[in-house]
């Protein structure tokens, strides 16, 4: 017998009240384990590196066509707690507006999509597969969360032909905007040794102080680019600059500074880094220093060059909404970065101007609206 259709809103509540922060599990993810077995769905936990992660699929492994969901259910820390008038779990709902960790980034979203999966397979048992796919690390390092999944799914000649990836992406309104690709990330750590000294006798020392100025002016004097067809410009933004230096009276042997960069698809973390390092090589052999790059590249930039699968997205939105969603690449990164290596993927979800805030919130309403897009995307895929 068809089980009752899942209220989107109560799953999230439930989820909400699980205190997941990031790493730890906080029962989210084996609650979506029950929820999805009395579904009939088949549940495999692919946990690694002491993170919790979710993989569930209703249909026969290696189905023509197989329909993914992708989310997260680990949150960011709570901040001040004394900060909140909600309680950071207790899902309270006032005036229509659900309150809580996690009830815009993405509890309301893995609720939506799990719930539009569950009453697709009862009502209307699709020629294909539906995969869930749920990590517990996208908030942190990223390593051992949806990338683990996929090695589980290479591993065991498991597939999605499509994914859509339910991270809020609309920034003001319901049905605005959809991401078909992200920006690349890194951070380039930079540290110059020069020679400590007095400062009245700066030629006897070797500031670092000014050899690091000198740099950053050349790396944020010009831009990278003007951007691409389906891209901004890319950024490069100076974080913080340290050295440490208690006394204004002395040259200090050493100074620290961090660099972000997001760039678009004229780059690549290589390139960039090629970059990073030969500026940083000119400036020491100006100056006499020493200047040493760390760089971390978090993601590449990627595109999901519009088509077929980006219109099927779109078209559902609109038919939900009224509102036709701009198809954008902005943003900061998602483990859509990760996806794009496995299937295409989209990106859409709720609107996200509350994530990561204080007394973040989602509106309940469009929490039932996320399902009913949802649904229609399984429903307009397997037509």
């Amino acid at each position: 017998m068809p089980l009752s259709p899942l209220d989107p809103a109560d799953l999230t509540a439930r989820l909400i009240r699980c205190p997941s922060v990031t790493p730890h599990e906080g029962g989210a993810i084996a609650l979506l384990a029950e929820v999805l077995a009395a579904a009939g769905f088949a549940c495999t936990r692919v946990d690694r590196g002491g993170v919790a992660n979710l993989y569930a699929r209703w249909g026969k492994l290696g189905a023509n066509r197989s329909f993914g969901f992708n989310g997260h259910t680990d949150v960011v820390p709570v901040g001040d707690a004394a900060a909140w008038k909600h309680d950071p779990f207790g899902a309270e709902v006032v005036d229509g507006v659900m309150y809580g960790r996690g009830a815009c980034d993405m509890k309301s979203g893995v609720a939506a999509f799990v719930a539009a999966a569950v009453d697709f397979v009862q009502q209307a048992p699709p020629d294909g597969a539906v995969i869930i796919t749920i990590t517990g690390d996208e908030e942190g390092e990223g390593r051992d969360g949806t990338l683990a999944i996929l090695d589980w799914m290479a591993f065991n000649g498991e597939r999605m032909t499509h994914c859509l990836v339910g991270e809020p992406t609309c920034p003001f309104e319901m049905g605005e905007m959809m991401k078909i690709g992200r920006r690349g990330s890194m951070t380039a750590k930079i540290t110059v040794t020069g020679v400590q000294g007095h400062s009245a006798y700066p030629h006897r020392a070797k500031n670092p102080l000014s050899a690091m100025v000198k740099l950053l002016a050349r790396l944020d004097t010009e831009p990278l680019d003007r951007g691409t067809q389906h891209f901004d410009p890319s950024t490069l933004a100076i974080t913080t600059i340290d050295c440490g230096n208690p006394a204004s009276n002395v040259i200090p042997a050493q100074a620290t500074a961090t660099v972000n960069i997001r760039f678009n698809d004229m780059h690549s973390g290589a390139t960039l880094s090629d970059w990073l390092r030969s500026e940083a090589e000119a400036v020491a052999e100006a100056t006499g220093v020493e200047i040493g790059t760390k760089i971390s590249i978090s993601g590449e930039s990627f595109l999901t060059p519009p088509g077929e699968f980006s219109a099927l997205v779109s078209a559902a939105v609109q038919a939900e909404t009224g509102r036709k969603p701009v198809a954008s690449t902005s943003g900061g990164t998602s483990d859509a970065r990760f996806v794009k290596d496995h299937c295409p993927v989209v990106e859409f979800g709720l609107v996200g101007k509350t994530m990561h805030q204080v007394d973040e919130r989602v509106e309940v309403a469009h929490i039932h609206m996320l399902k009913a897009i949802y649904g229609r995307i399984l429903q307009d895929y397997f037509a």
